[in-house]
């Protein structure tokens, strides 16, 4: 039996005879400590080899005892350990906005001295205390992380201690250990390097750690040059206490191992980063091994409790996301994306419902942004004064696509099982349940608020020309709100909000194609007589825009003319 089988088996044997996302959060456990295994064995070789080929040629005669080294390598490894849990701690699939420090006191307050169970504290203000608090341990963790692991590799060269004090050298080293570990965490938290950021394609963990070699060592040996020189820069107005006077070829040689040093600890750093990423990115399978009795009577249910019960937007709901993605794409895992299509239609309605919830969030809130920022620019062009809450509506247009991967797997997965039910689905759940009409309606309506906050114009013509809430509100815009909205699309334009935009747009374009190819004959035969909107587009109140609109959208999808 193969260790993922076995790790299979231990996570989905059910409990009592059920099911618990208990069971499935142990994923993330194994994957943490593998995480720390191989970063343990990755460091330890890569302090091996600068050791042998790059810090030997400076060792001194009088090289501190082995005890020592074996501390100094003891403590080198903690200074890892502690810096790869912060990492762990911090990192998150979905973009998380921390909280002000002000909202940061006041909650804090509230929690101290307020019980727990008040209403007052949202699940939101916890979440923005946990995760802001989590960003000043790591903040602290890389500062001592530097300090510790710089120590640890340039004592244990002995080229310093001959020199110059122990005090001093622990206080120099550390200094400047500390002067690369803070700025490499105030640079990781401002890249947003904490996001996990999932491959297009799932490789073995091999190849994924391969592929990423040349770009952590090109990254460590950019930022330990430029943490040289900034380190050289700040110690050189210490007082003289920090310094001695010594001949300049071990001030030459001292340099160099500080330098290598240095080098090292990014090294590691980055390798750690890029290691963290593909182990955390990797698919999990959250189904019973095939042909066990679990997969025989419902090999579906694993699934649905990790994306129904688990943490919304953790770690743990992403990877089922993706796992779903993989079976509704693929045509690899058959017998799991056939059980969908059961009688009842009950596994069916509820993978649909997990995946539009998403979607219609997307174009819900960037509705309600577009909304807000229009009506904002129509104030500056009337007023010329730009109004306060106008960063409030920006901010929320940016905060629209945090969910950018989520609802990029979403839309291909319901366009994928949409598109499979017209041959797979024996029993016609998807047609009889109208989970047809609300895939189509929910990627419509996504699709075009996003090409309006792209600043594109949708040339459609209909007898009442945009009636409705949105319509008429656009109407009473004037000449002045679609200049302005057009001016806001090419403010936007080249930022990287307008590259998930346009990303966003291709994917919602290409999944709506997608159903299209293959219900095209049954839609052109409802256009002809009439019933298109009737039969694909939702009853109940669309997300964005019209029945009518969304209905002359999918006509040109039907003509294959929408771009």
């Amino acid at each position: 039996m193969s260790l993922s089988t076995a790790v299979q088996n231990s996570l989905f044997k059910p409990k009592n005879g059920g099911v618990t996302t208990s069971t499935t959060t142990t994923v993330i456990k194994h994957r943490f400590i593998s995480f720390l295994i191989w970063q343990s064995i990755l460091s330890t070789v890569s302090l091996l080899l600068v050791k042998t080929l790059l810090l030997y040629p400076f060792r001194s005669k009088n090289s501190p005892s082995i005890l020592h080294s074996l501390f100094s390598f003891l403590a080198f490894h903690v200074s890892l350990l502690l810096f790869s849990t912060s990492l762990f701690i911090i990192s998150s699939p979905h973009r998380q906005k921390p909280g002000s420090p002000l909202d940061l006191l006041l909650t804090s307050v509230r929690l101290i001295f307020v019980h727990t169970d008040n209403p007052s504290l949202s699940p939101e203000a916890r979440q923005a205390v946990k995760f802001s608090l989590s960003f000043a341990l790591f903040l602290v963790v890389s500062a001592l992380s530097g300090f510790v692991a710089l120590i640890s590799i340039c004592w244990s060269s002995g080229a310093f201690h001959q020199t110059m004090p122990w005090r001093v050298v622990v206080a120099m080293l550390g200094f400047r250990g500390f002067l690369i570990g803070l700025p490499y965490g105030v640079y990781y938290l401002y890249k947003q390097r904490w996001v996990l950021q999932f491959p297009i394609v799932q490789r073995p963990l091999f190849f994924s750690f391969k592929m990423g070699l040349p770009s952590a060592f090109g990254q460590a040996l950019k930022l330990s040059t430029a943490a040289y020189f900034f380190s050289s820069v700040v110690l050189f107005f210490l007082p003289d206490e920090y310094g001695s006077n010594f001949s300049i070829g071990k001030y030459i040689a001292q340099q160099i191992i500080f330098y290598i040093g240095t080098f090292l600890v990014f090294l590691c750093w980055e390798l750690s980063h890029h290691l963290h990423q593909i182990l955390h990115t990797k698919r999990f399978i959250f189904a019973p091994p095939k042909g066990s009795a679990a997969a025989e009577t419902n090999p579906s249910e694993y699934l649905l409790a990790a994306l129904e019960e688990s943490t919304p937007k953790s770690l743990l709901q992403y990877l089922a996301y993706l796992d779903l993605c993989m079976v509704c794409e693929r045509n690899v895992d058959t017998w799991r994306r056939a059980a969908f299509f059961e009688e009842t239609g009950e596994t069916y309605r509820r993978v649909i419902s997990v995946c539009l919830r998403p979607l219609e969030q997307l174009a819900l809130n960037l509705g309600a942004g577009l909304e807000s920022s229009l009506g904002e620019k129509s104030a500056y062009l009337s007023d010329q004064l730009r109004s306060p809450t106008d960063r409030l509506g920006d901010s929320r247009l940016h905060e629209s696509f945090n969910d950018f991967q989520l609802c990029a797997w979403c839309a291909r997965i319901v366009a994928s099982l949409t598109a499979s039910s017209r041959k797979e689905d024996r029993f016609g759940v998807a047609q009889l349940s109208g989970n047809n009409t609300a895939v189509i309606s929910t990627l419509l309506s996504a699709l075009l608020v996003v090409e309006t906050f792209m600043g594109k114009k949708t040339n459609i013509q209909s007898s009442h020309h945009l009636m409705g809430a949105a319509g008429i509100k656009w109407a009473q815009m004037g000449t002045a709100s679609r200049d302005s909205a057009v001016g806001l699309s090419e403010k936007r334009r080249g930022s990287p909000i307008y590259m998930k935009a346009y990303a966003m747009a291709d994917i919602l374009r290409t999944s709506i194609y997608f159903i299209v190819s293959a219900f095209h004959d049954e839609m052109l035969d409802s256009a002809k007589a009439g019933h298109l909107e009737k039969d694909w587009i939702s009853s109940s109140k669309v997300l964005y825009g019209t029945r009518e609109l969304l209905s002359q959208k999918l006509r040109l999808f039907l003509d294959f003319r929408a771009c």
